[in-house]
């Protein structure tokens, strides 16, 4: 197998001949006029002078500025400034743009000449020295690194503690160190440092610590020391009640100033800033009306604000309110992913095994979502980092995870595919008014304590649609349209969004939206009825006795007028219609027997907003069996007990007085031999024609 250092060697070096056999050499960068030779203003030699850098954008994306540090052969991105032109007229005439990939500028997309630019400034930019993080997630994690004779080596685990980890932080522009431990951003390629740091903690850089000889000069595969330090704090959240809610503010150059995004760019910007303070995933971002910030612009998976895009172009500022003390990763949106919690400033996986759905439920409302809908270990993956040590006592209506009790968990062990996944319901802050249905009409969004209408332009109507649709579960879009007197908050989605609030909310005002969604009718009901009144519905699973005869309905709530009901039975294929009068329809069917039994259904359809909808209803399953005593014997039983009424009631009913006790006992006969009528008669009913005719040849 070929090493990866070589393997990279060899596809540079094609790349090389590619383009050129030597890189042009007018793209070389410098650092002047700084303290270090890892400091200082940057410029690049172009046609035969050194010039300074475009106004257009600030430059001091940290994703350039890591090429500029690699070039110079130092460390991590520390800082960027940036000031007006020098007074010697150098630059202005240059616009960078690099991935932050490349092992030169040579191979950024560099741009000069008249017209390019409309104005210059200096951008100064400071890289660690002696010292670098290497393939983490962002700036402040990553394999520990420090230059050596020219060269970079990895630092073993073994010789370097919780002291020297304060400093290196420090050094490459981070907060406090977050978690140390060996081998996680692999061993390198490279050799070992040598020595072994005598940091006492209160070091501005790594080159200022001590250093002795190590005792062991061998490093064992894995134990290449890497840190994760947390995030500079140079980004915060005002006015909001907590350090977790607020307007977004970013330090620069001495003094907090306001940040502001483009509306396509608000929620990657509130991510971002969510992520960096450690607050969580985002629950909502609008935009401050009356404030202006400087603009910034992120890919939404930055580890810092410092990582992204800026220029001084000023937009309305952002406030942004994060969950602060759980999130959801991984998830297919907002509402779903891998429950984590906040655990001593690192997040930490939730095992199933602690959480109920009353912990479910704070969780979703802390995130400013909807009721739980399916909570399942293992579904997003398990984490990289460690499980909480606690088990949730959440009653369920608390309104912040950080509000429920924890007690020790019984067993410390989680197993694999035990992390719980949860995923909520989307947010009830959309509806659609005016239409009859909650899948029809108007939208409106829940803003700042008020319904507010929804507006959007030709292009995006569609798009605003679909998500409406989705997010009220109502299906998929009949139709989108923009009405014509109302105007609301202009509104950009993509189409994939889970829900509105994932989507761009502009200032401006635009035409309201009217949307019908397909699941327009609401699902109808299907219930039988026999022949002693009794009631069932389709999750009851009736039975009905073969020869008696039984009552399917349909019905609908009152949505719309008219429409027609289908019963269909998969028994044998056979359906039956009828109009919907008083929004119901009865099918009746006589005399039961063995081709009833089977799935019956209602379909309700109905011709609304010019276009037919239909909503079908639950199954129900009928089951035919064979009556528990013949027919005619259930009659017989059933008139005896007729007679056996009217004569105790004519008992109790009349006096009996001499003079009338030979009326009662007329009175008797006559109704014991009218009872006695009836019995045969019923009996005669039973019978067929030829035992019909035996009966009366006996008579």
């Amino acid at each position: 197998m070929i090493p990866a250092v070589v393997l990279m060697t060899l596809l540079w070096s094609t790349d090389l001949q590619a383009q050129s056999v030597s890189p042009p050499a007018e793209y070389s960068v410098r650092l002047v006029d700084g303290t270090t030779s890892c400091s200082g203003t940057v410029e690049v030699f172009y046609r035969g002078e050194w010039s300074g850098l475009c106004n257009r954008w600030l430059w001091d994306m940290m994703r350039d500025v890591k090429v500029v540090c690699r070039e110079m052969d130092c460390g991590n991105p520390v800082a960027v400034s940036r000031g007006p032109l020098n007074e010697d007229g150098r630059g202005g005439v240059m616009m960078w743009s690099c991935s932050g990939d490349e092992f030169s500028n040579r191979w950024c997309d560099i741009k000069g000449g008249p017209g390019v630019c409309d104005g210059g400034y200096y951008h100064h930019v400071t890289c660690s020295e002696s010292v670098r993080l290497v393939d983490g997630a962002g700036l402040c994690s990553g394999r520990v690194e420090v230059k050596s004779n020219q060269s970079w080596v990895s630092v073993c685990e073994a010789d370097f503690d919780r002291q020297d980890a304060e400093v290196v932080c420090r050094d490459v522009g981070c907060g406090a160190p977050a978690a140390l431990q060996g081998g996680l951003y692999g061993g390198g390629e490279g050799q070992t440092w040598d020595k072994e740091f005598q940091c006492k903690g209160k070091e501005s850089l790594l080159l200022d610590c001590d250093t002795s000889d190590r005792e062991n000069n061998t490093c064992l595969p894995g134990n290449a020391v890497r840190l994760t330090c947390s995030e500079p704090d140079d980004v915060r959240l005002v006015g909001g009640g907590s350090r977790c809610a607020g307007g977004v503010e970013w330090y620069d150059q001495v003094e907090w100033r306001t940040v502001g995004a483009e509306d396509e760019d608000q929620r990657n910007v509130a991510a971002v800033v969510c992520r960096q303070l450690g607050c969580g995933s985002t629950v909502s971002v609008q935009p401050i009306k009356t404030t202006r910030g400087f603009l910034v612009s992120c890919y939404g998976s930055e580890s810092s604000l410092r990582e992204c895009e800026r220029s001084y172009d000023l937009l309305p500022g952002l406030t942004v309110i994060c969950s602060e003390s759980v999130r959801l990763v991984d998830g297919a949106g907002l509402c779903s992913g891998r429950v984590e919690v906040k655990s001593n400033q690192s997040w930490a996986s939730v095992c199933e095994a602690d959480f109920d759905r009353q912990d479910a439920e704070v969780v979703c409302r802390d995130v400013g979502c909807g009721a739980p809908a399916a909570l399942q270990g293992g579904l997003y993956g398990e984490g990289e980092g460690q499980i909480w040590d606690k088990e949730f006592q959440c009653k369920g209506n608390e309104s912040l995870l950080l509000d429920c009790d924890t007690s020790d968990r019984e067993n410390n062990i989680c197993l694999p595919g035990n992390a719980v996944g949860l995923t909520c319901s989307e947010p009830d802050d959309v509806r659609l008014v005016g239409g009859g249905s909650r899948c029809a009409g108007g939208v409106e969004w829940y803003h700042q304590g008020e319904w507010r209408i929804v507006g959007t332009d030709d292009r995006d109507q569609r798009h605003v649609a679909a998500v409406v649709c989705r997010q009220l579960g109502c299906g998929s879009t009949v139709s989108a349209l923009a009405g014509n007197t109302t105007r609301g908050n202009g509104v950009f989605c993509s189409g994939s969004d889970s829900s509105l609030r994932e989507c761009l909310i502009m200032d401006h005002l635009l035409p309201g939206l009217t949307v019908i969604c397909s699941d327009l009718l609401v699902q109808p009901d299907i219930f039988l009825t026999d022949p002693m009144g009794g009631v069932f519905r389709g999750h009851q699973r009736p039975e009905m006795f073969r020869g008696y005869n039984f009552t399917i309905t349909c019905s609908t709530q009152p949505q719309y007028p008219g429409g027609s009901f289908l019963l269909t039975f998969t028994g044998s294929n056979r359906t039956q219609i009828q109009p919907a009068v008083n929004h119901s329809a009865a099918f009746l069917f006589p005399a039961a027997d063995d081709s009833h039994q089977g799935n019956y259904s209602c379909v309700y359809d109905n011709y609304v907003f010019s276009h037919n909808f239909s909503s079908e209803s639950e199954l129900l399953s009928l089951t035919i069996t064979a009556s528990p005593l013949p027919a005619f014997i259930i009659r017989h039983v059933v008139v005896l007990l007729i007679l056996l009424t009217t004569i105790t009631t004519s008992y109790l009913y009349y006096k009996p007085t001499r003079r009338q006790k030979r009326v009662n006992r007329v009175s008797s006969m006559d109704l014991y031999v009218n009872a006695m009528e009836m019995v045969s008669l019923s009996s005669r009913a039973e019978a067929g024609p030829g035992e019909e005719r035996a009966a009366q040849g006996t008579e």
